[in-house]
């Protein structure tokens, strides 16, 4: 199996507050991890420098066998496919949805005077019907409801077929309907044999789809557990990670858990 992503000593520091402490990290090339923790242990900024948005104080990240400083960042990000909200803030609220995810190609946020092909845009419509969008695509992007949005940032982000797709709270602020809407679409996606590796942030197990395979718990900026996802997101991790007794229960490949 190939490493696709390698954290190593890593360690973050912002305004003189210690983020990340000391992470070792490793995700090959078959793996899905969802990545959890309370707010405020470095899930957002671990997977930031994942995504190669930003950069190490200590320690080394290689992502895709490129080290963060030691190359051409610019031209490992287009390997990259990243979903968050503040990705989707910097859109365009008038541009049409088939442009949000079309303009990926050129890894722009808007259209300008960038040439687009026949088959950019065919590309784009039918990654929009993939994520059952298709009948928004000529829609305004600030018009969307906060679910439709959401999937067409994930449709933005899958759209040049990235090696490393990056999830921030993907199903945040959802209903019960369009969260489970998005589940099973990301399940059925995670599954298919031609997904590419997968880093989830989320606050809730409800919120993993079925089909992850790792699961990586932040505690205070460190690693409190990390391995396959059955025997990480346990009760008993959990409730030392939170501070709280929690129990988890697993069905179908869906996670729920309850304070005791």
């Amino acid at each position: 199996m190939s490493v696709v992503v390698d954290f190593r000593n890593v360690s973050v520091v912002r305004d003189g507050s210690l983020i990340l402490d000391d992470i070792e990290w490793l995700v090959h090339a078959d793996e899905r991890w969802v990545i959890i923790g309370p707010n405020g242990a470095g899930k957002t900024t671990l997977l930031m420098l994942a995504a190669a948005h930003e950069h190490p104080t200590d320690g080394t990240v290689t992502v895709l066998d490129e080290t963060l400083g030691g190359g051409d960042v610019f031209g490992l990000r287009p390997r990259l496919g990243l979903a968050s909200a503040a990705m989707a803030r910097q859109i365009p609220a008038t541009e049409t949805v088939v442009n949000v995810v079309m303009t990926a190609a050129w890894a722009v946020t808007g259209r300008w005077n960038e040439q687009y092909d026949t088959v950019d845009e065919e590309r784009a419509r039918r990654v929009l019907s993939e994520w059952k969008l298709d009948h928004l695509a000529d829609r305004a992007f600030g018009t969307l409801s906060e679910g439709e949005q959401k999937r067409t940032m994930i449709a933005r982000a899958v759209m040049t077929d990235p090696e490393v797709l990056l999830l921030d709270e993907p199903a945040a602020s959802l209903d019960l309907g369009s969260r489970e809407e998005l589940m099973y679409l990301l399940g059925d996606y995670s599954t298919s044999p031609r997904a590419p590796v997968i880093l989830m942030v989320t606050h809730h197990v409800e919120e993993i789809p079925a089909g992850f395979t790792h699961a990586l718990v932040l505690k205070n900026g460190r690693v409190h557990a990390a391995g396959l996802i059955g025997a990480t997101l346990s009760s008993d991790v959990l409730s030392s990670a939170f501070g709280i007794p929690i129990t988890v229960s697993r069905s179908a490949g869906r996670f729920a858990a309850r304070g005791d």
